[in-house]
C-alpha cells in the first residue's frame, strides 16, 4: 500500500483498534484539551497536533469511514472528506463537543459559527455513472421573516454586552486552571439585542427549508461524503455559516455489479449459446453506453471471465475508466424443440467418439482408480 505520510489514526489517539466510540471520544477530548490553540497561542506545532487528532477522530468516530480505513488504510479514504483546512472548521464540525469545555460553537475571533449539518442522498446508478446535478432540500434555520435576520423588533442594531464587555467570552477559575467559556448573557456574540424580535427571540433565525444544488462527480461510490461549504446552519446575526456534509448512497443496478476492490470496475454475467462457447464467436452484451460486442474464444468454459477494457465506470477523481468483466454462463435450453433435440442427439454421438481433453483426463483418472482397487482386492 502506498505511503501517504500520515500516522496511523489509532496511534494518533493512542487507542486500540478495538476501542469503542466512547473510548475514541474520550481519547480525542484529552488531546483536544492539551493542544487546543487557545491554550497554546502562537504554538504552530500544537496547532498541527490539534488538527491531526481532530482528523483521526473525524474518521474513527464515523462508522463508514472507520470501516473503510480499517480495511484499506489511508488510501481507502480517497474521495472522502477527511481533514480540516483550519481550526475554525474543527470547531464547526465538533461544536457540540467543544461547546462543553471550550465554547466551540464560536469561531475564533469572537464570531459565532453555525453548526455542521449532515444529510444522506440516494443517487441512481445511471446518474452516478454520468455525473449529475441534484437538488437536495434540507431543513435548517433561515433568516427570520419578521426581522429580516436582524433579531431586533425595532430595527435597532445590537449593543455591546455588559457582562463580557463585548468580548463574547468569560473566564472562570477552578484551582490551577482557568477556562474560557462563552458569555452566558450574549451566548458568545459579544452583543445583545435590546428589544428582541418575538418571532425568533433575537437570534434572527427561524426553522425553514432550503434547496441546495449538489454536483455529483462521475464514478462516485457508495459512502463518499461531499462537503458543501457554507450550507450548514447559519450563525445568529451574521456569523460564519457551517458546512453541509452529504453522504452519498448509490442505488444498485439491475444488471451490473461494482467491484469491491476497484469501484470503477464492473461485473456482468452473460448467458452464451453453447455452440458459440465451443466454436468461438461474438455476442452482444449490455454496456453503460448501450451494447458492446464480446469476443468469445473457442473452447470457452462456463465460469470463464472475459475482460472488456475501458467499459467500466469513470474513475472517481481520477483519469480513464475501469473495465467490464463478463462471466460466461452456458445457455442450456430446458425444453429443446424436436429439431434442436435431434441436433443435440447427433452431437452426443460425436462427443462419444471425440472426447475433449478434460473428459479424456477424467477417464484416465477413473481407469487408474479402478486399477488401484483391483490391486487392493488381490492383496486381500
Amino acid at each position: 500500500m502506498p505511503d501517504t505520510g500520515k500516522r496511523d489514526y489509532y496511534e494518533v489517539l493512542s487507542v486500540a483498534k478495538t476501542a469503542d466510540a466512547k473510548g475514541v471520544k474520550a481519547a480525542y477530548r484529552r488531546l483536544a484539551l492539551k493542544y487546543h490553540p487557545d491554550k497554546n497561542p502562537g504554538d504552530a506545532q500544537a496547532e498541527e497536533l490539534f488538527k491531526e487528532a481532530s482528523e483521526a477522530y473525524d474518521v474513527l468516530s464515523d462508522g463508514d469511514k472507520r470501516a473503510r480505513y480499517d480495511r484499506f488504510g489511508h488510501q481507502g479514504l480517497d474521495g472522502q472528506h477527511v481533514g480540516f483546512n483550519d481550526v475554525s472548521d474543527i470547531f464547526g464540525a465538533f461544536s457540540d463537543m467543544f461547546g462543553s469545555f471550550f465554547g466551540g460553537a464560536q469561531a475564533r475571533g469572537g464570531q459565532r459559527r453555525g453548526a455542521t449539518l449532515r444529510a444522506d442522498l440516494i443517487v441512481p446508478f445511471d446518474e452516478m455513472a454520468e455525473g449529475a446535478t441534484k437538488t437536495l432540500t434540507i431543513r435548517r434555520h433561515v433568516a427570520c421573516d419578521e426581522c429580516d435576520g436582524g433579531g431586533s423588533s425595532d430595527g435597532k442594531p445590537p449593543v455591546s454586552c455588559g457582562t463580557c464587555g463585548g468580548r463574547g467570552q468569560v473566564i472562570t477559575s477552578s484551582g490551577f486552571f482557568s477556562v474560557q467559556r462563552p458569555c452566558p448573557a450574549c451566548g458568545g456574540d459579544g452583543q445583545v439585542v435590546a428589544n428582541p424580535c418575538k418571532g425568533c427571540g433575537g437570534d434572527g433565525l427561524m426553522v425553514g427549508k432550503r434547496d441546495v444544488e449538489l454536483t455529483i462527480p462521475p464514478g462516485i461510490f457508495d459512502g463518499v461524503t461531499l462537503r458543501v461549504p457554507g450550507e450548514g446552519e447559519p450563525a445568529p446575526r451574521g456569523g460564519v455559516p457551517g458546512d453541509l456534509n452529504v453522504r452519498i448512497r448509490v442505488e444498485d443496478h439491475e444488471v451490473f455489479l461494482r467491484s469491491p476492490e476497484d469501484p470503477a470496475d464492473l461485473f456482468l454475467q452473460a448467458p452464451v449459446p453453447i455452440t458459440t462457447a465451443l466454436l468461438g464467436g461474438q455476442v452482444e452484451i449490455p454496456s453503460l453506453e448501450g451494447t458492446v460486442t464480446l469476443d468469445v474464444g473457442a473452447g470457452t468454459e462456463p465460469g470463464d471471465t472475459i475482460r472488456v477494457r475501458g467499459a467500466g465506470l469513470p474513475r472517481f477523481q481520477g483519469r480513464g475508466n475501469g473495465h467490464l468483466y463478463v462471466r460466461v454462463l452456458y445457455d442450456v435450453p430446458k425444453r429443446p424443440s424436436r429439431k434442436m433435440k435431434k441436433v443435440l442427439e447427433g452431437l452426443r454421438d460425436l462427443e462419444q467418439a471425440e472426447a475433449g481433453p478434460a473428459r479424456r483426463s477424467f477417464e484416465d483418472d477413473v481407469k487408474a482408480h479402478l486399477r488401484a482397487l483391483e490391486k487392493r482386492k488381490k492383496k486381500s
